[in-house]
Order: C-alpha cells, then sequence, then structure tokens
C-alpha cells in the first residue's frame, strides 16, 4: 500500500501543521511497516520570512519519503498566500503525474490543500481522508473588510468546499466545535483527533520559587495575525498593568507592524517583540516566564475553533491566560486547570484576572496523559489506514523508520 500525505507545512518548518503532520506521517510509516510506504509532499520551510530552516528537496528515511516544494516568498497577505498555494498545487500535480496511490490523506487550515487531496482522489478513485484543523471559508470571509471581495468569493469558496469534503470517505476534526458545521457531509465517517503536546514539552521543568519583587513575565508565542488581534488587548492591557507586568511576544505575522505601531505609539516599555525561534530556544523563554498567554480575535467563526498552542501551554506547570470564547473556552475550563479565562478582547477582565487571582504552578498530570501527541497520532493514523481497507493484522509493529 502507498499513502500519499499532503501537509503545506512540515518539519523543519515552525507551525501547528507542521508538528501535527511530522508526527502523523511517522505513525503512518511505522503502522504500515514493510505492508506499505508513505509519500510526504509538502514545501520548503517558508512559515515565516524571519525563521528560516534548511531542509532537503527529497528525503528518505526507511519506507517513508518526503518531497518539499519551493514556493515563492511570501507575507502573511491574502494575495501572496495565494500565489504561494498555487505553485504548490501545480508542484503537487506534477510529482504526483505517474504515481499510483491507495489513501489519500490532506491536512488542511486554508482549505487548498484538503481541494488538492480531492482532485488527486477523484482522479485516482482512491479513499481520500481529511484532517481538517480550521474552518478557512468561514473565518477569510469574517475577516475580510472589503464587501465586494467578500460579495465574489464567498461562492467560489463554498464551491470548494462542497466539492472537497464532498469527496472525503473520513474526516477528522481537531475541534468538536466543527461538528455541526459538517454535518451536511453525511457521505463521510468522522473523528475528532485534536491537536496534542510534542515530546519536548512533557518533561517542562518545575517552576522555581522566585521573588515576588520582579515583574511578572506573560508571554506569547505564535503567529502574530489577524486570528490573534494581539494589537487590541496587548497594549492597552500593558498601560494598565504597568511595571509590576511586562509581556514578551515571540513571532511574526501579517498584523506584528500593528502591534509594534500600538506599543510604540503608547510609548510602552513593558512590551518587548522577538522574531519566532527554534523550539529548543522557546523552552528556555517558557521557563523564565510567569505567565502564558494566547488570545483568539473576536469573531465568531473563531468561536469553534481549538488553538493548538493551549496544548503547548498545558504541558507546563505555568498558569495560562486565554482569551477565547465558545469552545475553546469550555475546552480550557474542562481541561486546563490554573487558568484565566477572559472574552477576546476585554482589557477590563484580564486586568481584573491578573491583580486578584492568587498566582501558583500546577502540574497538569491529566491533561498531559491525555493529550500527547504520539498517542494522538497513532489513533489518526491507525483510523485513516482502516479506511483504506488495511486492517491492523495486516500491518507490522515496527518499520525502519528515522523518528
Amino acid at each position: 500500500m502507498t499513502v500519499l500525505l499532503l501537509s503545506y507545512y512540515f518539519e523543519p518548518d515552525l507551525s501547528a501543521g507542521s508538528f501535527r503532520n511530522t508526527s502523523l506521517a511517522h505513525a503512518l510509516a511505522c503502522q504500515l511497516g514493510d505492508a506499505g510506504r508513505v509519500h510526504v509532499i509538502t514545501t520548503q520551510p517558508n512559515r515565516y520570512q524571519s525563521f528560516r530552516a534548511e531542509a532537503s528537496a527529497d528525503e528518505q528515511h526507511g519506507n517513508l519519503r518526503i518531497s518539499r516544494i519551493a514556493v515563492p516568498n511570501h507575507s502573511s497577505g491574502f494575495v501572496d498566500q495565494i500565489r504561494s498555494y498555487s505553485h504548490f498545487y501545480r508542484s503537487a500535480l506534477t510529482l504526483t503525474r505517474h504515481q499510483p496511490y491507495d489513501l489519500i490523506i490532506a491536512s488542511s487550515s486554508r482549505l487548498f490543500s484538503a481541494f488538492l487531496g480531492a482532485y488527486l482522489a477523484r482522479q485516482q478513485q482512491v479513499p481520500l481522508v481529511l484532517d481538517i484543523r480550521d474552518l478557512f471559508r468561514e473565518n477569510i470571509l469574517e475577516l475580510l473588510r472589503n464587501p465586494v471581495v467578500r460579495l465574489g468569493l464567498g461562492p467560489v469558496l463554498t464551491w470548494v468546499e462542497q466539492y472537497t469534503f464532498g469527496t472525503a470517505r473520513h474526516i477528522n476534526l481537531v475541534s468538536a466545535g466543527f461538528a455541526d458545521y459538517f454535518s451536511r457531509y453525511q457521505q463521510a465517517t468522522y473523528s475528532f483527533f485534536t491537536n496534542g503536546i510534542d515530546d519536548p514539552f512533557l518533561d517542562f521543568p518545575a517552576t522555581p520559587t522566585r521573588l515576588a519583587a520582579r515583574p511578572r513575565v506573560i508571554l506569547y508565542a505564535g503567529n502574530i495575525g489577524e486570528g490573534q488581534g494581539l494589537e487590541k488587548i496587548i497594549p492597552a492591557a500593558a498601560q494598565q498593568l504597568g511595571s509590576a507586568y511586562r509581556f514578551v511576544v515571540i513571532g511574526d505575522g501579517g498584523t506584528r507592524a500593528r502591534l509594534q505601531q500600538a506599543v510604540h505609539e503608547a510609548q510602552l516599555t513593558n512590551v518587548t517583540i522577538h522574531p519566532p525561534m527554534s523550539r529548543h530556544a522557546l523552552l528556555a523563554d517558557y521557563e523564565q516566564a510567569d505567565y502564558l498567554f494566547m488570545h483568539l480575535n473576536d469573531l465568531k467563526a473563531f468561536e469553534r475553533c481549538l488553538p493548538s498552542k493551549l496544548f503547548e501551554y498545558g504541558a507546563t506547570d505555568k498558569p495560562l491566560i486565554a482569551g477565547v470564547a465558545g469552545y475553546a473556552a469550555q475546552f480550557v475550563r474542562q481541561y486546563v486547570p490554573n487558568s484565566l479565562v477572559f472574552a477576546p478582547g476585554d482589557v477590563a477582565a484580564l486586568v481584573e484576572l491578573l491583580r486578584h487571582t492568587p498566582y501558583r504552578n500546577e502540574v497538569r498530570t491529566a491533561f498531559i496523559e491525555q493529550f500527547r501527541r504520539q498517542t494522538i497520532s497513532q489513533g489518526l493514523a491507525n483510523r485513516a489506514l482502516e479506511v483504506a481497507g488495511l486492517p491492523r493484522s495486516a500491518r507490522l509493529a515496527k518499520a525502519d523508520v528515522v523518528s
């Protein structure tokens, strides 16, 4: 059996999709063993212009092959991303032209990798498994400010969604909040394998007792874009909290300049912004932080989402500050103890929570055990191979794979 895995991001790139699909690829290869092989088609690292990592165009590790496509340089703008995805789409068609597959898996947050998977699955008449990490159509139509563009783009994206989701034999949803959105696609079976905690975060050291005299450090690490709306919350909160707290932001994205401008205009000295860094380096900053911060923009579409960052944060013993609504708020309250949850954009609520909630650290043992990435990836890989008709008995326990 030959499995094609389509993922726009893959190791060593820095993104939730990269971490998730790298783990999934190895799980698939391990479960297949001598019974098959896995072909990953992805891109050369391109998530952030301010962070570059070297990677080979073609790699072979036992029964796992990784083909990386070099895409044009792009910012986080919508037009640039369309151009980049179009190049990936055309190049992937070339790579797969004379390659027969028995199963196609497409992992997608921005719909286009899923659309590519649907096209190839129809072309080769093989099962399609989709791993859906975001609702692109709903999100982009709410984020777009130009009503004319929204009006023209809406029907196109609706058709792309119907074509793509209607092709799938099985659909995995990373958030249970997506379930009602997919109720119309009855031809598919469904699973809910969430994001998870990667190995580097499983042995996070206990936070030592510190003197309360220094400013409390609130760390945000991740994308700085329209989806996060950091410029709407961090500058105002930093101004009200004053010198007792310091915000440290690590990342890049389409609204980084907007955040920097807001910090500059308010003449804030308790907010610092740093470029993306490797996960190894990031762990050191996590250790130095007092709080770990996440925020989603105040949009209806995001009420269904479950941000991947909360799994990383939840593996530490640091208090989690979460500006989220809908399903994400419900999930945090249920599964992530020692969390401060407030409505997106509500500066007053954030300041109130920080000032009146006693500080403490707590190891989230149950959360870590339930949401290990390796366990989740093995479960998703098993479900995908079952869809293809390969029973567990036909697979080997081990494969010659470099993890």
